[in-house]
């Protein structure tokens, strides 16, 4: 017995890529309505588009490291390879909402829902049982893995931020920005357990790894100024060391 579908197959046959329709800046909905290809609505789904790529990089470079892993750490690194490939296809459903307005959705239409939510806040849950309370940000870097899933998160928080002044600007599906949320949670969270997956070294912020310091602990002098900076925009890869980060990139 064939299970019946949750959302409609692609209805596509792409079999001309160029067509000039675009060449004067407006492109297409779902349902038909042009827009310019600037508008906050092409731009949310455009920057989920752009996220699925960061997305698929980092899957590949996981792909490329997996026979370097030790064999008691394979099984988990081949989980979050099968994790980022599910959002892929997941950020596809988003993008399908996002290309839709409101009142053009079908009730099978690809989408997210509260489901890709709490299972993204599942693999959170278990990536973290592997890993230490940070006890300073971090920095991209360490390995490449690491760095493409930064690179993801910091992509996934701008086309978070463009969903939440679409929101604003058309009243709609709530989920997607709470989907971008949790993934960009995801994210961090997996570029530190990727680390400790293959072994590499995390990247701490120490702020004293400046000019400023260096020159003042080559004079023999104190710095001047205040401790520490202003939050939010500014504490990129911290943003969960403090949890309750959401208003960090």
């Amino acid at each position: 017995m064939t299970q019946e579908r949750t959302f409609s197959a692609p209805r596509i046959a792409i079999n001309r890529v160029y067509t000039r329709h675009g060449d004067g800046g407006l492109t297409r909905l779902v349902g038909g309505q042009q827009l310019p290809k600037d508008d906050l609505r092409i731009e949310s789904y455009g920057t989920v588009d752009e996220l699925n790529a960061f997305i698929g990089a980092a899957r590949h470079t996981l792909l490329e490291a997996l026979p370097t892993v030790a064999a008691d750490r394979r099984d988990r690194l081949e989980g979050l390879g099968r994790s980022l490939h599910r959002v892929q296809h997941e950020l596809f459903n988003l993008g399908s909402i996002l290309a839709t307005l409101p009142e053009d959705v079908h009730p099978r239409q690809p989408r997210v829902t509260q489901a890709e939510i709490e299972r993204l806040e599942a693999e959170i849950d278990l990536a973290q049982e592997d890993l230490a309370p940070l006890r300073s940000f971090v920095l991209p870097g360490g390995a490449r893995l690491n760095t493409d899933l930064h690179l993801a998160r910091t992509v996934c928080r701008r086309a978070e931020r463009l969903c939440v002044a679409l929101h604003r600007q058309e009243a709609g599906d709530t989920y997607p920005v709470g989907y971008l949320n949790r993934l960009s949670d995801a994210l961090f969270v997996w570029s530190r357990w990727a680390s400790f997956l293959l072994g590499a070294p995390e990247v701490l912020w120490e702020p004293d790894t400046s000019a400023t310091a260096m020159a003042a602990a080559a004079s023999g002098k104190d710095g001047e100024g205040g401790e520490g900076g202003e939050g939010g925009e500014g504490g990129g890869s911290g943003e969960s060391a403090a949890k309750g980060g959401d208003d960090a990139p």
